[in-house]
C-alpha cells in the first residue's frame, strides 16, 4: 500500500488520506480545512487526484473536519461508496446539509452587506449538494471486516470521541494500516473509552493535544463557578459549541449542575442550534454506543429550551437577563453563535466560555489568546466580556491518554505517522513517543507520500 497525506498535516483540520493498493484508491476521511485563510483556500483547490478515480471513501467520524468536503468531492465526480458506522451516517445526515445551508446563508449575507471581496460571494457547496451526497453512504457495523474496493478491506472499532467515531484498520491481506481518527478519553462523561488495539503494521495517529495534559479537575467545578458568577452580576454566558458531541456533554453537565444546585435551577438555558437538537436525538437512538442510561439521556435531551427559528434566535439577542446560550460553532467560525458574540461580547458583565480545541486562525483561538476585537460579518467587535477556556471538557485524548492507548500494542508498528495537530503539538507527541516508547515516528508534510514496507525510505515529498 501507498499513503499520501492530503490534509491534517501540522493542522487539526482538513483530514484526508489517500491510500493506494490492492488495485484500488480510497480516501480515508474527507474533511474541510478551517482556521487560517491559507488553509481555507485549500477547500477551493482541486485535489491532486481526480475524484472520479477514487473507488471509495472511509470516514472515521462525522465532524466536518473529517467529512465536510464530501459534497464537493461528489460534485466533482466521485461516484463510489462512502463507508462509515451507522451513527456516523445518522450524524452526517444533519451535519452535511447544515454545512451547505450555512455556506449559502453566509454567502447571501456577504452579498447583502457587501463585505466580501468576491462579487458575488459563492458557497463552497449547497444544501442540495450535501443532500445528494448522502445517497452515496453505505453504513457498516463495528468490528466487522468489510471489503471496500479491489483487494482492500477495513474494520471500524470504537474510538470514543463522539457517537459513531471509529479507528479504521485497512488491510490488503498482508499489511495493516490503521488510522486513529480522533481518539476519545478514558473518562468521558458520555462516550466509552477507545477500544485498545494490539497490532498494526503502520499507524496514523492524531495529536490535537499532543503537547498538553488535561486538568484532572472535574470540569463541572469551573463551569458551574463561571455560570454562577456571571449570573450574579446580571450577565449572559455564551458557549460556542460543536453541535455534535460537545453540545450533548454540556447539556448533561448543565443538568447535573442544576440538579446539585451548583447553579440556579431557574436559570434559563437555551440551545440555539437546530442541528445540535437533532444530534441529541441521535444520541438517544444509539444509546448502546455511549454511557448514558435511558433516564440520563432523557435528562440531557430536556436540559435546555430549544431555539428553532431564526426569529427565536434573534429574540435572544434582545434579552438582558442572566441566561446561558449554547450555540454552534465551537470555534466561532460560523453559525448562530456569531450573532450572539456580536450582541454580548462587548459587555464586561457577560462571559464567553470555550470548551474545545480552537484551531489556529479561528475567532475562538483569537479570543482565547486575549484579542481585544474580533471581526464578525465584516465588522470589528470589541471583546470586553470575560473569556474563559475549559479544555478538560475536550473529547480528544491528551498526551498521557494517547500514550496509554498506544501501550496496548503488543509490538511497535513499523512506522507511526503523527497528524491532526498544530506543529508544536505534533512534534511534542513525536518526541514523547520516540523517547518513552522508542518507536519510529515522524510528522509528515502536506502532500508527502509513504510506501508501506519501505521503512528505510521514510516519507517522500516528490
Amino acid at each position: 500500500m501507498k499513503l499520501q497525506f492530503l490534509g491534517a498535516t501540522k493542522t487539526v483540520t482538513g483530514s484526508k488520506y489517500l491510500v493506494s493498493g490492492g488495485g484500488a484508491k480510497i480516501l480515508v476521511d474527507c474533511g474541510l480545512f478551517q482556521g487560517y485563510k491559507q488553509l481555507r483556500l485549500r477547500n477551493w483547490q482541486h485535489l491532486p487526484i481526480a475524484p472520479s478515480s477514487l473507488d471509495a471513501v472511509l470516514l472515521t467520524h462525522a465532524h466536518l473536519d473529517h467529512s465536510g468536503y464530501l459534497p464537493l468531492l461528489i460534485k466533482q465526480g466521485f461516484s463510489g461508496k462512502v463507508y462509515c458506522t451507522e451513527a456516523t451516517y445518522d450524524l452526517c445526515k444533519i451535519l452535511l446539509p447544515d454545512s451547505g445551508h450555512l455556506q449559502e446563508e453566509d454567502a447571501a449575507y456577504a452579498n447583502r452587506h457587501g463585505f466580501s471581496k468576491h462579487a458575488p460571494a459563492l458557497p463552497l457547496y449547497t444544501q442540495q449538494d450535501a443532500e445528494h451526497a448522502l445517497k452515496s453512504f453505505s453504513p457498516v457495523a463495528f468490528d466487522t471486516r468489510v471489503s471496500v474496493a479491489g483487494g482492500l478491506g477495513a474494520v471500524w472499532r470504537h474510538a470514543g470521541h463522539i457517537l459513531g467515531a471509529a479507528t479504521v484498520a485497512i488491510d490488503d491481506g498482508a499489511t495493516i494500516l490503521t488510522f486513529s481518527g480522533d481518539l476519545g478519553r478514558s473518562n468521558d462523561i458520555l462516550m466509552m473509552p477507545p477500544v485498545p488495539i494490539e497490532h498494526t503494521d503502520y499507524l496514523v495517529v492524531e495529536s490535537t493535544y499532543g503537547n498538553r495534559v488535561h486538568s484532572d479537575r472535574d470540569p463541572m467545578v469551573p463551569l458551574g463557578y463561571a455560570i454562577r458568577d456571571t449570573a450574579n452580576r446580571g450577565g449572559v454566558v455564551v458557549i460556542p459549541s460543536f453541535a455534535v458531541g460537545r453540545a450533548q456533554s454540556l447539556l448533561y453537565y448543565l443538568h447535573l449542575l442544576k440538579e446539585s444546585r451548583a447553579i440556579p435551577a431557574v436559570l434559563p438555558v437555551y440551545l440555539d442550534s437546530p442541528m445540535a437538537k437533532d444530534a441529541t436525538a441521535i444520541y438517544h437512538k444509539h444509546r448502546k454506543d455511549h454511557r448514558l442510561t435511558e433516564q440520563q439521556c432523557h435528562a440531557m435531551c430536556h436540559a435546555a429550551q430549544i431555539i428553532n427559528s431564526v426569529e427565536e434566535s434573534k429574540a435572544l439577542l434582545q434579552k438582558r437577563v442572566p441566561m446561558v446560550i449554547i450555540a454552534a460553532s465551537g470555534m466561532a467560525t460560523g453559525g448562530r453563535v456569531l450573532h450572539h458574540l456580536k450582541a454580548f461580547a462587548s459587555n464586561p458583565r457577560n462571559t464567553v466560555i470555550f470548551v474545545g480545541h480552537q484551531a489556529g486562525g479561528t475567532r475562538g483561538a483569537s479570543m482565547v489568546a486575549g484579542a481585544d476585537t474580533v471581526k464578525i460579518h465584516g465588522e470589528l467587535v470589541p471583546v470586553r466580556a470575560q473569556v474563559l477556556e475549559i479544555d478538560n471538557l475536550s473529547a480528544h485524548a491528551d498526551s498521557n491518554e494517547m500514550l496509554s492507548w498506544l501501550a496496548h500494542f503488543k509490538m511497535p508498528p513499523k512506522k507511526l505517522f503523527i497528524t491532526h495537530g498544530e506543529p508544536e503539538a505534533a512534534e511534542a507527541l513525536r518526541a514523547r513517543i520516540s523517547q518513552d516508547l522508542g518507536w519510529p515516528c515522524q510528522v509528515p508534510e502536506y502532500g508527502d507520500v509513504a510506501e508501506m514496507g519501505e521503512e528505510g525510505k521514510g516519507v517522500d515529498d516528490d
